[in-house]
C-alpha cells in the first residue's frame, strides 16, 4: 500500500469527500455547507497555558459559535483538556493547532507560524496600555492571544506580539474570566469584520478541506475506510 504522505493532499481530500458523501444524509450535508458559509479564518484565537478544562472548553465553544475555524493552543506548563459538557461538541468542528513540544519554544513557534500566514497578533492584558477593540485593524488577518487564569500571558507572548489589546473596565475587579473575555472580544470583532469586509469567508479550497475532515468525522470506522481510499488511489496511479 502506498504511503499516505506520498499522495497529493488535495487528491486525498477530494477522494475522501467523494467516498464519504453517500454515508451522510442530505440534511446533514446541507447543514455543514450552511455552517461553512459562516466560517472565517480572518480572525483566530491563541490560548497560552490555560489550565482549567472548563474555561478552555468554553473558549472552544466561543470560537465555534462566532464562526472561527481555528484555535491555537500553546502548552508550555499545562496540559490542555477538553470538557465535553462545556464544549458541546465544538471540538469536532473547530480546528485545533497545538504547540506543546517538550523543550521547544512553543510560544515563539506559534507566533512565527501565524505571522508567516499573515496574521497580526494582538496580546490581551489588563496590566498594559493597549488598543481597544475598536482600534483593531481588521483589514488583514488577526490573531488574539489570551493567557492563563492566574498570570495572563507570559512576558514572551506580550513582548513578541504586534500590539497589545485591552478591554476597558470601570469596577474594582481587574479582569473578566477568560471565557467571558474571549466572548466579548469575538462578538465585537466578528460583527465588525462582517460589516467592514466582504472577503471574510472561507475559500473553496478551505471549504473542501473542511468537507474532508467533517465527513470523515461523521463516519464510523473512518480509519478503515481511509486505508481503502489510499489503496484505490495507489492502484489508480
Amino acid at each position: 500500500m502506498e504511503d499516505k504522505k506520498s499522495i497529493d493532499p488535495k487528491v486525498l481530500e477530494a477522494a475522501k469527500v467523494e467516498y464519504f458523501r453517500p454515508y451522510i444524509t442530505e440534511a446533514k450535508v446541507n447543514l455543514l455547507e450552511k455552517v461553512m458559509d459562516q466560517r472565517t479564518r480572518q480572525i483566530t484565537v491563541i490560548l497560552e497555558d490555560v489550565y482549567k478544562p472548563h474555561n478552555a472548553s468554553a473558549v472552544f465553544r466561543n470560537c465555534d459559535c462566532f464562526g472561527l475555524q481555528d484555535l491555537h493552543i500553546i502548552n508550555n506548563s499545562s496540559e490542555y483538556e477538553i470538557n465535553p459538557n462545556v464544549s458541546k461538541g465544538a471540538s469536532n468542528w473547530v480546528s485545533m493547532h497545538r504547540y506543546e513540544k517538550e523543550g521547544a519554544k512553543n510560544t515563539a513557534d506559534c507566533y512565527a507560524n501565524l505571522k508567516a500566514q499573515g496574521y497580526t497578533i494582538y496580546a490581551t492584558s489588563p496590566n498594559v496600555e493597549g488598543k481597544t477593540l475598536d482600534q483593531v485593524d481588521l483589514s488583514g488577518k488577526v490573531a488574539i492571544a489570551f493567557g492563563n487564569e492566574a498570570d495572563g500571558l507570559s512576558e514572551e507572548a506580550l513582548a513578541s506580539a504586534d500590539h497589545h489589546l485591552r478591554i476597558p473596565m470601570y469596577g474594582f475587579t481587574e479582569s473578566f474570566n477568560i471565557s467571558v473575555t474571549t466572548a466579548l472580544c469575538l462578538h465585537h470583532l466578528v460583527e465588525r469584520l462582517r460589516k467592514e469586509r466582504k472577503d471574510w469567508h472561507l475559500s473553496e479550497e478551505e471549504r473542501q478541506f473542511l468537507r474532508s475532515v467533517w465527513y470523515t468525522g461523521l463516519v464510523r470506522h473512518a480509519d478503515l475506510h481511509i486505508k481503502r481510499i489510499i489503496e484505490e488511489l495507489a492502484t489508480a496511479k
